[in-house]
């Protein structure tokens, strides 16, 4: 089958190959095979191919984290689906026996791998995947938008909604435009009763941040030194929740945006990990600092209801064949994207 794939680690993108000879999966009894329709990228494909210690990695290997696409073939023990229906899939996969799981909290399961990060994943004309992962795609929607919202509105609602208990009236500072949590985020906390502020990186980005709702946007090329903006903007008092997936290079401000009880949500560093925390800031004003991962199986089910019903909109950059995967790998490092970057896994 066609597939995209790096058979070593590297920091550079030379590494990757677009092939028509990957082995196709084998599926087990539990599970499904799925014609990929469409993909969208994610950060974590760059981190996974530069690799870090302790992830073994079956060679070559197929990134790849969201998908969506029809069923193409169904194992012995699955029940309830059946070839051709239209799917997607929650890419945390999971054990269902440890305690985690069996509380609901597949997210923290103690044997928690995802797709194509620790397996192969979506960037090939099939994929496997447990059937109890799947969600049906309506007959009517977009498969396009369905691959655009996985990963980033599941990972946006468990964050904001569940973990961070955003409620209505409140302010929520997001400290980026373009990317798919960031723009997840500002739709889940316009649509949860919230205002909405966005520190963009240019004008451009600003403009299209207002077109998705926010309230408000900062233009962080006009001044760097945004938190003090954020204060001066709040009146003094801060805002209540900051979404902050940059890490090292905007925790200082994220933190000093915040008011009194304030949240700082995070579900990764783009910039680095080792950030600085004024650590007077978080006795003093009382802040809390909030980390999530992915999330369950119902919080993908919630995602995805608010996403086929039209409450929420996922938003697309652009649209590749596989065969340009290294063009659009090389928009997401840019940084020029706004929205999720897609492929179009069967055309040709």
């Amino acid at each position: 089958m066609r597939a995209v794939v790096f058979r070593e680690h590297s920091p550079n993108l030379d590494v990757y190959e677009i092939v028509d000879d990957m082995p196709g999966p084998v599926i087990g009894a539990s599970d499904v095979l799925i014609k990929v329709h469409y993909a969208a990228l994610n950060r974590l494909d760059d981190w996974v191919r530069v690799g870090w210690r302790g992830l073994n990695l079956d060679l070559p290997h197929i990134p790849g984290s969201d998908f969506a696409g029809e069923i193409a073939a169904v194992g012995d023990q699955v029940s309830g689906w059946a070839v051709g229906q239209r799917v997607v899939g929650n890419p945390t996969l999971f054990c269902d026996s440890c305690r985690y799981c069996l509380g609901g909290e597949q997210h923290l399961c103690e044997r928690i791998s995802i797709v194509g990060e620790h397996v192969h994943g979506a960037y090939a004309e099939f994929m496997r995947l447990p059937a109890r992962n799947l969600i049906a795609v309506p007959d009517e929607f977009d498969l396009k938008l369905a691959a655009a919202g996985n990963l980033v509105y599941l990972t946006a609602w468990r964050s904001l909604i569940v973990d961070g208990n955003l409620r209505p009236g409140e302010t929520v500072l997001v400290v980026g435009a373009g990317g798919g949590v960031n723009i997840a985020s500002m739709q889940l906390a316009k649509l949860a009763g919230a205002t909405v502020w966005v520190i963009a990186g240019n004008a451009d980005k600003a403009e299209k941040a207002l077109a998705v709702g926010a309230d408000w946007v900062h233009d962080r090329s006009q001044e760097p030194e945004w938190g003090r903006v954020v204060w001066r903007k709040s009146g003094k008092l801060g805002v209540d929740a900051v979404v902050d997936n940059v890490g090292a290079a905007t925790w200082g401000n994220s933190l000093r945006s915040l008011g009194r009880h304030g949240r700082l949500l995070t579900v990764g560093g783009t910039s680095g990990y080792n950030a600085e925390v004024p650590v007077n800031l978080i006795f003093g004003r009382q802040l809390r600092i909030i980390g999530s991962t992915m999330g369950n199986m119902e919080d993908a089910r919630m995602a995805f209801d608010l996403i086929f019903s039209g409450k929420i909109r996922p938003v697309i950059d652009s649209v590749y064949p596989l065969h340009g995967y290294l063009e659009a790998i090389q928009r997401l490092r840019s940084n020029e994207h706004f929205g999720k970057i897609v492929m179009d896994v069967q055309m040709k």
